[in-house]
């Protein structure tokens, strides 16, 4: 008897642990919604050629700049999916599996760099490709872990060659 009201009560523990997860994370997105302005509509069809090759990979998320342990979570841009970038001249594209496309007007971008780490995943170094960009007076950075990091290079700078001249400092 005192086993199964011990596993009763540890199973209710985890059930309360679990709970209020769900419950931080929908008051976090709740919060976020009212600040941040909708994200950009993706266009129908990728406008001009692509700058460099497609990189796939995994969407790692989006967080605010310079904080990479606060995470957007406002409709699915908080969840980690298999990803593709495209990158052209109007843009950039993350095409998610199972998520609804990230767009960032090649107006919004700020800077790209390589990092360890974004949104809670911790890499070796250069481990991330993280894009910054302005969603209205917001600055957030976005990460992705390719499958080939050897061209994490010629995305920075494809990124910051399209990003505008006159972008301010993002530390």
């Amino acid at each position: 008897m005192e086993r199964l009201l011990l596993s009763l009560l540890v199973l209710a523990f985890f059930l309360l642990c679990a709970a209020g997860m769900w419950w931080g994370w929908r008051n976090r997105a709740r919060r976020q919604a009212a600040v941040l302005p909708a994200f950009p509509a993706p266009p129908d069809d990728l406008p001009g050629p692509e700058l460099v090759p497609a990189a796939t990979g995994v969407y790692v998320g989006t967080t605010t700049a310079g904080d990479w342990q606060d995470r957007v979570a406002v409709g699915d841009v908080g969840h980690r999916a298999a990803a593709t970038l495209r990158l052209t001249g109007a843009g950039l594209l993350v095409e998610r599996d199972g998520a609804s496309p990230l767009w960032i007007p090649s107006g919004s971008l700020v800077a790209a760099r390589t990092d360890r780490a974004l949104a809670g995943k911790v890499m070796g170094p250069d481990g991330l490709l993280v894009v910054t960009w302005r969603l209205g007076d917001h600055l957030l950075d976005t990460g992705f872990r390719g499958d080939d990091k050897a061209s994490y290079s010629e995305w920075v700078g494809a990124v910051r060659a399209l990003a505008p001249a006159d972008r301010e400092n993002t530390r």
